[in-house]
Parts: structure tokens; C-alpha cells; sequence
């Protein structure tokens, strides 16, 4: 609902009174003239509750829309979309992002529903043809508990809601089925859900986490609705497959020789394509085919809906642009063969739009009063309004400006992006005599003299003269605002966990063998029992069989930029002589760790004060509301400057993260204190970054910063050093020449330095003098492993920050064959819309041809080309130029990987994307999308190459990389591995390639400890020899790599909680546990236990269990005792230098469980 206060500022407004007698008496079209900015959004949100209708917001681009969309949610709590526009696109890809055709299903099921919502868009949406409003309706479908179902008919209809097969869900639009198990993630629901089957009746309904796929609350019903915008059940595929051969039979005689040839052959394709797939997704330009009848958006809207048409004139204009380009654009590719002739009419023209707003309640919205021949008005209502006065900041001007507010008697609503802004803003008015009041939500009424704080943003406040009601926003008040941050979602990357992600021919580290190749789980018959064992194999052509209890001696090898690694041979002694010497290399590096830590620990630096009330106003300034995460780092580093002891932190975050602005609190609270700060980076081109984000952040306070780079001359950097050598400056930014012997700080407190390893080794020399007794916060954006950083927790002090930034749009991603059309197409789309593209060319062998090439292509773009070989002026010059807009595109090799932040570039074309790393892809896909404009991303591929199966594994992964799958987890991995690599150094890094990254992190744990004194208590390694069956069979299981999931967990699993815990996630995942699976977890509880109990072996015989310690200390008098008066004759207790006791089981069937018990009655001593 609206908030009330807002509602209470239209009484008594004519000019809104006059809006509501035209909906009265259904006088349409209306012209409102005068609204401005967020009056639009305040004026509908009122409309909306109060005649308690649907209203379409019609304007002329997204970003327009988006403005309208983030001010309606200032006014109303719930029941707002934003309908983003779906591209059309004339050409093939292999795979696409998806979240835009889910922001679309999702407003469509909403408007479908009849609520009184709220959807704003821009005119090229509402061209898109959409499949008709009923289909929606008819094809959806609701589970229910207790309700009996066909699992064949359950998947019929999640394919034709488009949803995808899987064998694990891990995004919207999924479902999976394992036995009597279905998962699936609807579009529009907030989290999966798990249906459990007893034989055909749903037995129950859970919802469940992604992350660790356990359940979390049951419900009695849940809905599904589609996965794609393309409903498409066989039945419309085999109308599309007939209309296709008809107008493959009829095409006109006036399309002949190779032109006909392409397109007979670009028909027989799009048959080939409906006939062979399942999922429609990318299917929208075969909509003509599918549908003989299609609808727009404007369907799906109640009769009575009210539509809002912002600025007539521009939509219309905007209509028939994007028209006209999707017009020839279609005409020259139809020339070629290339587009199919039903696909003249993918969109609608504007006049169609226009005829169908005829028959609806149209409002035209135009800021001055003009005609428009497409909506003649039957009424005209003109606002006397305008927008909010600024202040900038200067709160006595503002105060008083307040108190005249009051004495005229205005309402007036004061807007805060945060509660801590509100309270700060009522204590400033409170503490000059000022009544405002500060309220939590606007359910409140207000009376004429009357000023309310409350907590909201809009972009610009607004004041109705008429009936002198006012909002004024902090922007106006403060010269800034604080952009208030959507939740944090949870990032859809999730690291790899090693074996979840254990795929045949693998190689994989086991702790006593070495590196071998895994070749599957294969079944064994032992003793008359069957068990699974993981069958690895090494470089002499020798298998070892590893039972699955001893699984946690095997990880998936992870070196490094997925290098092959060498097999070793089992039974020989490379691996023994390799790890012993990875061993020693970890001690070395572990002791200079410890002495450069204890020497710290020994040096006394200066200790910084707690925060000063102008720390507090500096912090409010920023912008953005912040993270968790920076604020978690923020406190850190806080603290570290705070002690006596030098500060060496190291910061981590990837780019746009916000890692600089936590660098810069701690740069002014060094500032305050009278001392220096210094921050150092790799390139003049992130100087020039950093040293513009410095002043603007610091503009409001008397702090003196300038920078130190090639960009200043000899005169002014002599001035600059002088400067710093008086103490007359206070922040300076800089390059290596920051760290030249001329350069003198008068009272240097803080160093920060941008990025260390790319310093070469002369000059971090030099920063290892510099960093002694000053504080040093070193930044990063390569992200490092949380292994590792847990290993080297108390030597190496670390903040990471996780939490993505603010919501942005999402990327949308395409996976193609190379196709200049394309090529063109996307460059100069970007360029009409202002912005910038990467061409991405990694070679620089070729990179001028490339460029030639584009020259031609796209004669009416500036082009440039920047490569690593080049010399470092020249790169810095051609890449400044980029920045200040003089060039459209640059062609580049990978250089653009790190650190540069350019946010005009939107769009980032990476020619032969089969060539390199995920991790590369990641990281370069990451240099767009960093503002409130969509981005594009295009990975191409050369047409018709034959490729190596290395690079059609890598295509597949790339594929797969527009979603949440493996794709993604692989680049983290690869970029962690690379990460930590920064962290220790490239001689470690080495070593981490040599015995795998797990193994690494383990030893360098161990050492850690053992160096600081800690006991390692290592676990006895115990061998069990147990009749039973104990395997997960295949049809519980039939998906390997969950299988190795659940045999990892089970192997790893240490007590009881343990035990319940795998066997309760099974049980909720799979379904009812098999008996095999049960002895499987109990056998694995009982290794836990006996290893507890140094216990080296456990041996079943005849009609016993044989359990053997490795030493006599392990059996005292008071457990024998306790033992035998419990068990009487069933036991038999054997004294020797490895004793054992051995227990008379009574039957096969409870032999297990009466070992369990057995063990944790002697564990029970032990504890005593």
C-alpha cells in the first residue's frame, strides 16, 4: 500500500481531484501537464490505492523507467515491476543469460493476476510480440499435499513451462527427479522447492536451500508457473515444424540462386532446432511460428487499468527508431538468406500500440503543454508544482529555510537514504530549536505546520503549491545522498567443493599415494560383501582401490591455470621425496612468517586516536549505503590503527566492491591526526582513478592531496616532494616514483598500496624500508581462498570483503560463432546509446589486422588498439584518451583484466573466447555492467572450426558460464588458485602445483601450528574389516558425482551429531535410506569413534569383532571393569604391547549396532 502521509499530501489538491473525476467519467485520452520528476511516481502510486487499479507506466527508455520504477518504491511498499525490454535478435546463439526473460515472466504472472500493481516500461518492450494471455494461465499448475500425480505427466508439463532437466537444481527455472524425489525452482518463487512422493501421493512440500540442498519449512501447496516466455508443448512444435516446410515450399520465385540456397538451409535448421530441443529458451523470434494469434503486454492488463504515457512525443519518436532499426536490419539480412520470412513481424509498429490505447483510461504526461496528434485530450489538467530547493550542504540556510515552512504553515516531509541519516538530520534541527518529527513508516497523519523525518529516497523532492504540501530529499539537503543498497543476494558463484565437482578422468591427490587419475567407483565383493571403492590410477599403469571410509585421503588435485600435472607411480618414492620437500619449503616460509610477525610485534608505531566527529560527517558523505562486509573491514582496520603496533593488513574485494573507499576512511582518519597518507599503485592510469576519487570524496574538508606520476611535470614534482618534505601535504598518490630516494615524508602514518604484486622486486625493496614503522594496508582484487586464510590466520592479518555491490543490471551474456553483422550490430548499438566497447583480441601478433578489419566494418567508429608490448607511455596515453571518450572502441589483449574501472564501457565483445581461461572470461566480463545501463557480453568463437577437445570442454563450460553452473564455480576456482598464488609467492605457488592446493593448505596448517607450539593430535589411522554391505546402490544414487558428494560426507563425518546430521540430509535429498547406506554411515561413525580411541584395527571373525589399540596406555583398570561388568562373558580383554578387546556379537543383523554402542560405552570412560 502507499504510505498514508503521502496520500494525506493530495487532499484538497484540485488539480488531483481533477485527475480523479476524469477517471470518473471516463474522459480519455487526459493531458496532465507539469508534473516534475518523482511527482510522476507520487501522483500514480496514489491513483493506484486509491481507485485500486493496475497502472502502466509507458516512457521512453529504461533508464528513464528505472528512475520512475526506484521513486515508486519510495511511495508504495509492494506490488511494482519493472518491465525490462527484450532484445530481438535476428541471429543464433549458443547460449544466453536469462535473468531478463525471468524479470519479464515474473511482471507478466503478476499482471496476470489481476492485483493492483504497478508496472513501468519503455516503448520497446511493449513492441515485443508475447505469447497470448491465456496460455499462461492454461499451462500453469499447482501441487498440493496428499494430492496422487503421474511422474511422466509432472515432467511433460515442466517442459513445456520451459524449465530445464538437471541432476541437481541450481537456478530458477530447474527441476531435477531422483526416485520418488522432484525438485524444481519456480521463476517467482524466492527459494526451490522439494516434493517427496509415498509411490504416487505427494507425502509432502519443502522449500530448500541452493547451498546445502537441505529443506526448510513444509507447505501445503505451491504453485508453478513458466520457466520461459515461449510456452511450447508438442503440439505448437509440430504447427511451427508445418508452417516452416510451407513456406519453405513457397517461397517466392523472386529469391533465387544462393540466397534461396541460404535460406532453404536456414529454415531446414530452425526445424532441425524445434525438433531436437526441449527447453525453448531463445525461441521469442519463432513466436510467428509457434502462435498464429500473439499479444503485447498491454493484453495482460485489466480493461480498467490506467496507462500513463511520460512525454508522448519521445516515446513515439523512440518507437519508430527501433522500428525502422529492427525494419532494415530485417530487410538486409532477409537479402541474404539469413532471417525467415515469418519473422517480418517480430515486433508491432507504434500505431498499432497507439490503436490498442485507444480502447483504454490514457493519461499523456508532458512537463509543458503540448499538442499530440496520437492522444487528443478530452480534458487538460495543468499542476502548479515544482522541485524541492537545494541547500548543498549549508544547514543554517536550511534551518531557517525550515522554520518559514513551519510559520506558513506547509507539510513537510524530510527524506533520509538511512535511519542513521534521519537521526543525525533531527538532532541537527532538535539541537537549533527546530521541532521535526522522526517516524519509521508513513502511517501517519500530517497537519500544516508539521515536518516529519522519514527514512526513503527519491531522486529529486517536489513541493504542490496549491495545497503547500512539500518533500524535500537529502540530496537538496546535504549536497549528497545515500544510495540506500537492495538486499544482498547471496552470490550465484559458489566456490568448487573438490568432490561435487569430480568428473571421470580427473586427477586427484591421495595423501600417501600421490596424484593419480580417477577412473570411477566400481563396485567389490570382499568377504561375501559388497562396497564401493574409488578406483585410481597411476603412471606404471597401477590401480589402487580406496574403500570409501578412507575417502578424506583423497582430494580433486587444483593446481594451477588448469596445467596438466605429473602422474606418480604407485609404490615408488617420488611422491615421498616431493611432499618431504613441500614440507620443508612450507617450514621456511612459515618461520620468516613468524619472524616478520614477532619483529612486528616488537616495533612500536604511532597509535591513532578513536574517531573524530569529522570522521563521522566524512563517512556519511559516501554515497552508497555500506556493505557488511566494508563495514566489518572498516573496524578492522580501525582497530589496527589503534594499537602501538604497526598496522600490515591486507584488504581484499573484487573490483567495484568498494575496497577503495574503505582505504579512504582510513586515509582521513590518518589526515586528522596531523600525519601523512600515501597511496601507491601500479599504473599512472590508476593514479589519475584514484587521485580523482580522492578529491571528490575529501572536497568538503580542508585536506591537501595531489599526485605523483608522469603526468605532472618536472617542476611540479619537485613542488609535490617539497611539499611532502614540509608537511604541507597531506594525501598524495602516486606511482613507483612515490618510493624514489628523493622522496621524503615529514610524518608519514599510512601507507596503502594498490595491488603489490604487480611491483617488481627492486621496488618492493624499496616499500620494505618505507612499511617499518608506518601503518601499511595493502589492497587486492583477486580473491583469495578461505582456506588459506583461515591457514594463515595470526601471521597474515586479512579482510575480505564478499558482499557484491549495490544491485546492478545484469550482464546478458551470449555464447556465439564469430559473425560480423553481429559484431557490427552490438558496437553500434552501444555507440547510439553513448557508450563504449572492448574489443577483446588476444594476440598481438594480428591485433592491427583486427583492427583494420573493425575499420572497415564500422567506418563511423573511432577505434583504438592497446597491447602489453607496446611501451608503458604509449599504453597510458592511448587508454587516458579511451577514458575521456576520444576513441568508441578499443581493441586490446587481456590488459584490461584488472584494476581499470571505465563505467562508459557496457559492452565487451572477446573474440575467440575458446582460447582462454574461465577465469579470464570471469574477470574480463566484469570490466562492464558497473551502472544502472544494461551490459553486453559476447563470447565468440571462430564458425566452423574444428576444435581440440580441450577447447570443446572449455566452449561447453563457457556455455554454461551464462548461468549459476559449473562454469562459474571454475573461474572462482581458477581465480582463488591464481589469488593465492599473489598471497605466497611464486616459488610456493610452485610447490602448491607439486602436491595439489588441498594437501598445501593442510600442510601449511599443520606447520603453522606446530611453529607456534600447538599440539597436533593426529588421528590414528584405522582399518576396518566388517562383513556387511555397505555401498550406496544405483538407483538411490545414479548421478556419480552426487554420489561422491555423500561418500565424502559420510567418510568425513566425526560423532554422533555428525552421523545424524548426513543421515537426516540423505534422507531429506534422496528419500528413504537403503540399509547398504545406513551400514555405510555406521561403519564411518565407528572409524570416527575407534580412531578416537587409537584404535589401529578393527577385525570381524566368526562370531566376534576384534577391536585393536596401538598401545597398552589406551586400556586402564577402571574401563576393563566397567567393560566386563557390562558385557560379562561376551568380552575378552588381551594385555600386550597393541592390546585388543573382542566382543561377542549375538547376530548378524545387530552386529553393527551393538558395535556402535560398544564403542561409545568405552568412549563414555574416556570422557570421565
Amino acid at each position: 500500500m502507499t504510505e498514508h502521509i503521502f496520500i494525506e499530501g493530495l487532499k484538497n489538491l484540485k488539480e488531483f481531484g481533477a485527475l480523479r473525476d476524469s477517471i470518473e467519467k471516463g474522459l480519455n485520452p487526459s493531458a496532465v501537464h507539469g508534473l516534475v520528476e518523482a511527482q510522476i511516481s507520487h501522483i500514480i502510486s496514489a491513483l493506484n490505492q486509491i481507485e485500486n487499479r493496475q497502472c502502466l507506466i509507458l516512457t521512453y527508455n529504461e533508464l528513464q523507467a528505472r528512475k520512475i520504477y526506484d521513486d515508486l518504491k519510495c511511495f508504495l511498499r509492494k506490488g511494482i515491476y519493472l518491465y525490462p525490454s527484450s532484445e530481438v535478435r535476428l541471429y543464433h546463439v549458443d547460449a544466453s543469460s536469462h535473468q531478463t526473460a525471468e524479470e519479464r515472466i515474473r511482471v507478466m504472472m503478476g499482471v496476470g493476476e489481476h492485483n493492483a500493481c504497478v508496472v513501468v516500461t519503455s516503448v520497446e518492450s511493449l513492441l515485443n510480440r508475447l505469447v497470448p494471455r491465456g496460455v499462461f494461465e492454461e499451462y500453469s499448475f499447482s501441487m498440493n499435499f496428499g494430492e496422487t500425480i503421474v511422474i511422466d505427466e509432472v515432467i511433460r508439463k515442466f517442459l513445456a513451462l520451459g524449465y530445464e532437466r538437471m541432476d541437481l537444481v541450481e537456478a530458477k527455472g530447474q527441476f531435477a527427479i531422483r526416485g520418488g524425489i522432484i525438485d524444481f525452482f519456480p521463476i517467482s518463487a524466492e527459494l526451490p522447492y522439494r516434493i517427496e512422493l509415498f509411490d504416487d501421493e505427494i507425502d509432502s512440500i519443502r522449500s530448500f536451500d541452493l547451498e546445502s540442498q537441505l529443506s526448510i519449512d513444509k507447505v501445503k501447496t505451491v504453485f508453478i508457473g513458466p520457466a520461459q516466455e515461449m510456452i511450447v508443448d508438442e503440439a505448437k512444435k509440430m504447427a511451427a515444424i508445418h508452417r516452416l516446410q510451407e513456406e519453405r515450399k513457397h517461397l517466392p520465385k523472386k529469391i533465387k540462386g544462393k540466397v534461396r540456397e541460404y535460406l532453404e538451409e536456414n529454415i531446414r535448421r530452425s526445424i532441425e532446432e524445434i525438433e531436437n530441443s526441449h527447453v525453448g529458451r531463445g525461441w521469442e523470434n519463432y513466436i510467428t511460428y509457434f502462435y498464429e494469434n500473439t499479444c503485447s503486454l498491454l493484453d495482460y492488463f485489466a480493461k480498467n487499468a490506467l496507462v500513463f504515457v511520460d512525454e508522448p512525443s519521445r516515446v513515439r519518436e523512440k518507437a519508430e527508431l527501433a522500428y525502422t532499426e529492427f525494419e532494415e536490419t530485417y530487410k538486409d539480412k532477409l537479402e541474404k538468406g539469413e532471417v525467415l520470412p515469418g519473422q517480418a513481424s517480430l515486433l508491432f509498429h507504434y500505431d498499432e500500440i497507439v490503436m490498442m490505447l485507444h480502447d483504454r483510461q490514457v493519461f499523456t504526461l508532458t512537463s509543458l503543454p503540448k499538442n499530440n496528434p496520437d492522444f487528443p485530450p478530452k480534458n487538460i489538467i495543468n499542476f502548479s508544482s515544482r522541485m524541492a530547493q537545494s541547500f548543498h550542504g549549508k544547514m543554517d540556510i536550511f534551518i531557517e529555510e525550515v522554520k518559514r515552512w513551519k510559520y506558513k504553515g506547509y507539510k513537510t516531509i524530510l527524506l533520509c537514504g538511512s535511519m542513521e541519516r534521519a537521526k543525525y538530520l533531527e538532532g541537527t534541527l532538535r539541537n537549533h530549536q527546530v521541532e521535526a518529527i522522526l517516524i519509521e513508516n508513513g502511517n501517519h497523519d500530517i497537519l500544516s505546520g508539521q515536518t516529519f523525518i522519514l527514512q526513503g529516497s527519491l531522486a529529486k523532492g517536489f513541493e504542490y503549491h496549491g495545497n503547500r504540501f512539500l518533500v524535500v530529499t537529502e540530496q537538496e539537503i546535504f549536497g549528497t545522498v545515500k544510495k540506500k543498497k537492495a538486499p544482498s543476494k547471496k552470490k550465484d558463484a559458489r566456490p568448487i567443493k573438490s568432490f561435487m565437482d569430480l568428473n571421470l578422468g580427473d586427477y586427484v591427490v591421495h595423501e600417501n599415494h600421490g596424484i593419480g587419475k580417477y577412473v570411477g567407483i566400481e563396485q567389490l565383493k570382499v568377504q561375501g560383501a559388497k562396497k564401493d571403492y574409488l578406483h585410481i590410477k597411476y603412471s606404471d599403469g597401477g590401480s589402487l582401490y580406496v574403500p570409501i571410509e578412507q575417502m578424506d585421503l583423497v582430494q580433486k588435485y587444483i593446481g594451477s591455470d588448469g596445467a596438466s600435472p605429473k602422474l606418480n607411480k604407485l609404490g615408488g618414492v617420488e611422491w615421498k621425496k616431493a611432499k618431504a620437500k613441500v614440507k620443508g619449503a612450507i617450514e621456511d616460509m612459515a618461520k620468516d612468517l613468524l619472524a616478520l610477525y614477532a619483529e612486528r610485534q616488537m616495533t612500536r608505531g604511532h597509535a591513532f586516536a578513536h574517531d573524530t566527529p569529522w570522521q563521522s560527517q566524512f563517512e556519511d558523505a559516501f554515497p552508497y549505503e555500506e556493505t557488511p562486509d566494508q563495514l566489518k573491514c572498516i573496524s578492522e582496520i580501525k582497530k589496527d590503527m589503534e594499537t602501538s603496533i604497526p598496522m600490515d593488513r591486507l584488504l581484499c574485494g573484487d573490483v567495484g566492491y568498494g575496497k577503495t573507499e574503505v582505504a579512504i576512511r582510513a586515509a582521513f582518519k590518518c589526515v586528522m591526526e596531523g600525519k601523512q597518507a600515501a597511496i601507491l599503485v601500479p599504473t599512472t592510469i590508476l593514479a589519475q582513478q584514484h587521485y580523482n576519487t580522492l578529491v571528490q570524496r575529501f572536497a568538503e574538508f580542508p585536506v591537501s592531496i595531489d599526485m605523483l606520476s608522469r603526468f605532472r611535470t618536472d617542476s611540479q614534482q619537485d613542488e609535490i616532494i617539497e611539499k611532502l618534505r614540509q608537511g604541507n601535504l597531506d594525501v598524495v598518490v602516486g606511482t613507483h616514483r612515490l618510493i624514489s630516494k628523493d622522496v621524503q615524508f615529514k610524518d608519514l602514518g599510512l601507507l596503502i598500496i594498490d595491488e603489490e604484486q604487480r611491483f617488481g622486486v627492486k621496488h618492493k625493496e624499496a616499500l620494505k624500508q618505507l612499511k617499518k614503522h608506518v601503518d601499511v594496508l595493502t589492497l587486492t582484487a583477486t580473491p583469495i581462498p578461505r582456506t588459506l586464510h583461515m591457514s594463515l590466520i595470526g601471521l597474515r592479518d586479512m579482510s575480505i570483503i564478499e558482499d557484491p555491490p549495490e544491485e546492478r543490471y545484469p550482464i546478458q551474456t551470449y555464447v556465439m560463432e564469430h559473425n560480423d553483422e553481429i559484431i557490427r550490430e552490438a558496437i553500434m548499438r552501444e555507440l547510439h546509446r553513448g557508450g563504449q566497447v572492448y574489443f577483446v583480441f588476444n594476440r598481438v601478433k594480428g591485433i592491427q589486422q583486427m583492427a583494420n578489419k573493425l575499420r572497415k566494418l564500422l567506418p563511423e567508429a573511432r577505434i583504438a588498439i592497446g597491447h602489453g608490448q607496446m611501451s608503458e607511455r604509449e599504453l597510458e596515453n592511448v587508454m587516458i584518451d579511451f577514458m575521456n571518450g576520444e576513441f568508441d572502441v578499443l581493441v586490446c589483449t587481456t590488459i584490461i583484466e584488472t584494476g581499470l574501472d571505465i563505467s562508459n564501457v557496457n559492452t565487451i565483445i572477446i573474440h575467440d573466447a575458446d582460447k582462454m581461461g574461465l577465469s579470464q572470461l570471469y574477470q574480463l566480463r566484469g570490466r562492464v555492467g558497473r551502472t544502472n545501463r544494461l551490459a553486453y557480453a559476447y563470447l565468440t568463437y571462430q564458425k566452423d572450426k574444428v576444435l581440440t577437445e580441450v577447447a570443446e570442454k572449455r566452449l561447453k563450460a563457457i556455455k554454461e558460464f551464462t548461468e549459476f553452473g559449473s562454469g562459474f564455480k571454475i573461474a572462482m576456482r581458477d581465480l582463488e588458485i591464481r589469488g593465492a598464488g599473489n598471497l605466497i609467492g611464486g616459488e610456493q605457488h610452485g610447490h602448491m602445483a607439486t602436491i595439489g592446493y588441498d594437501l598445501y593448505c593442510k600442510l601449511l596448517e599443520d606447520t603453522i601450528r606446530e611453529m607456534k607450539g600447538e599440539a597436533l593430535i593426529r588421528p590414528v589411522e584405522t582399518t576396518i574389516e566388517i562383513s556387511v554391505n555397505a555401498f550406496i546402490p544405483e538407483q538411490y544414487i545414479s548421478n556419480e558425482s552426487h554420489k561422491l558428494e555423500i561418500y565424502k560426507k559420510i567418510a568425513s563425518l566425526r560423532g554422533k551429531q555428525d552421523a545424524d546430521d548426513i543421515e537426516e540430509e540423505i534422507e531429506d535429498r534422496f528419500g528413504e535410506i537403503p540399509e547398504s547406506v545406513t551400514n555405510l554411515i555406521s561403519i564411518s561413525y565407528i572409524k570416527s569413534m575407534a580412531q578416537q580411541l587409537g584404535m589401529i584395527s578393527i577385525i570381524e571373525g566368526d562370531t566376534f569383532v576384534k577391536f585393536q589399540f596401538d598401545d597398552g596406555g589406551r586400556i586402564h583398570p577402571e574401563m576393563i571393569a566397567g567393560m566386563i561388568d557390562s558385557y560379562r562373558d561376551r568380552i575378552q580383554v588381551h594385555g600386550s604391547v597393541t592390546p585388543y578387546i573382542r566382543l561377542k556379537y549375538s547376530s548378524q543383523e545387530n552386529k553393527l549396532k551393538e558395535m556402535r554402542g560398544f564403542l561409545e560405552k568405552i568412549s563414555g570412560f574416556h570422557r570421565n
